[in-house]
């Protein structure tokens, strides 16, 4: 696998909703993410594979561009 050069772009994730009561998917894309308490904020660099695990539990998590 080829080493991918960071674009520079970033996205700011923030949890808004518990993840408590979806299911054990939805709650392993949260941690995947790097959240683990309501309303903590991480930051990631944007990539498709991102995007795809956002896109899965869009109804939990607010997106910023950075």
């Amino acid at each position: 696998m080829a080493y991918k050069k960071p674009t520079g772009k970033q996205v700011v994730i923030k949890l808004v909703r518990s993840p408590i009561g979806y299911s054990k998917r939805q709650k392993g894309t949260v941690r995947a993410l790097g959240l683990r308490r309501l309303l903590q904020t991480v930051t990631q660099e944007d990539t498709p594979v991102l995007r795809g695990m956002l896109d899965r539990v869009s109804h939990l998590v607010e997106v910023e561009e950075a």
